[in-house]
């Protein structure tokens, strides 16, 4: 039997003197998660595999479930007794997570382990600045390096004017720009790829995704589906699955998001312009709304900055805030913040009122 060298698929010595101290147990990684049945990747090849009761029971929320790139330890090497038992995930590097879908406030884990997110967003109807904005949040949150990938560029008439719209978001972040139409249409993004590195392609649906995985695979293992009429892209990936590629990278593809809830989110990171201005608001605890001395606002008015993104701001600082409260504890933040906001109106007029009264 041929023997699968761990290092190949992202394996740390960290990891190793990690999965040291449980005796007993196999280290493997998660390679494909479909529900609740998984694929796992151990020294002897790829098997079936399934969470212990106990780990079951023990999980409290949705991300304490092993997700495709985690490291877990399991109770067998090989499949002939069954499917291999997952017992317990070793410390995670990153984790690219989100709010689950539905009325529900646990966390979902999508891609565990990842050195590089791969933000992949289209150049045709897909293209939309605000959601790059949600998925460059979270994507710093995850502790991973986020590149912003714009694909289809052969459908977009105008590829430099949406280069600026994207760099005027995407603050510090690696933007490429790739066709499927031309066999070296991908090739800016093979920089990335290095021996056991792993990249999770994230993004809508019908993006490309599968595409560029297929492209840097060098044949097409992933199905891929046309564009509609309406110029959007179909929904082609089922699952999420780790895949190795040729020169000894491995990717992670997962299937488009319809919907991408916060769970968590660095703000800072990704709207750094707008913190940086924010150092000079005449007020601490400026909320860029209606307050006087607000160098976000003049910023604004100046056309430094675009509304639109000062908008998006809000609202996923607002997400944030409200995430996990419950009805009561939601109505009581609303009051808060409105109360708040009058608060510091009603400061700058005090302070206005004492500046009048010292001429």
């Amino acid at each position: 039997m041929t023997k699968v060298n761990l290092y190949k698929v992202g394996l740390t010595e960290r990891l190793e003197q990690e999965a040291a101290m449980h005796e007993g147990l196999y280290l493997a990684r998660v390679s494909v998660q479909h529900k609740d049945i998984y694929k796992v990747v151990t020294e002897n090849g790829e098997m079936q595999a399934e969470v212990s009761g106990k780990m079951g029971y023990r999980a409290r929320n949705t991300s304490d479930y092993p997700v495709v790139g985690d490291w877990v330890m399991v109770d067998r090497v090989d499949d002939s007794g069954g499917n291999a038992i997952i017992h317990l995930i070793l410390r995670r590097k990153s984790l690219f997570k989100r709010k689950a879908a539905g009325t529900s406030n646990q966390s979902q884990g999508v891609a565990a382990n990842i050195d590089t997110v791969f933000i992949c967003m289209s150049l045709n109807n897909d293209f939309n600045l605000r959601r790059l904005e949600r998925y460059l949040s979270i994507a710093w949150d995850s502790m991973a390096t986020p590149v912003v990938i714009l694909t289809k560029s052969d459908l977009c008439s105008n590829v430099p004017a949406k280069l600026s719209e994207v760099y005027s978001s995407a603050l510090g972040v690696d933007v490429l720009v790739t066709t499927s139409m031309d066999d070296d249409g991908h090739t800016a993004v093979n920089k990335y790829i290095n021996k056991g590195k792993t990249i999770a392609f994230i993004g809508s649906s019908g993006v490309g995704k599968s595409t560029l995985i297929n492209r840097l695979l060098g044949e097409k293992i992933l199905t891929t589906r046309e564009i509609r009429g309406d110029d959007k892209g179909r929904h082609a990936t089922a699952h999420r699955q780790l895949i190795a590629l040729p020169d000894g990278g491995l990717v992670i593809d997962t299937p488009g998001m319809r919907e991408l809830q916060i769970e968590s989110a660095n703000l800072s990171k990704s709207f750094a312009d707008i913190e940086k201005l924010a150092q000079n608001c005449r007020f601490n605890d400026c909320t860029h709304r209606q307050e006087p001395g607000c160098a976000v606002r003049e910023a604004i008015e100046q056309g430094i900055l675009s509304a639109k993104r000062l908008s998006s701001y809000h609202k996923l600082q607002t997400e944030m805030r409200y995430q996990g409260l419950n009805s009561r504890q939601l109505e009581q933040e609303k009051i808060n913040k409105m109360f708040g906001s009058m608060g510091a109106m009603k400061q700058a007029t005090k302070s206005v009122k004492e500046k009048n009264k010292r001429r």
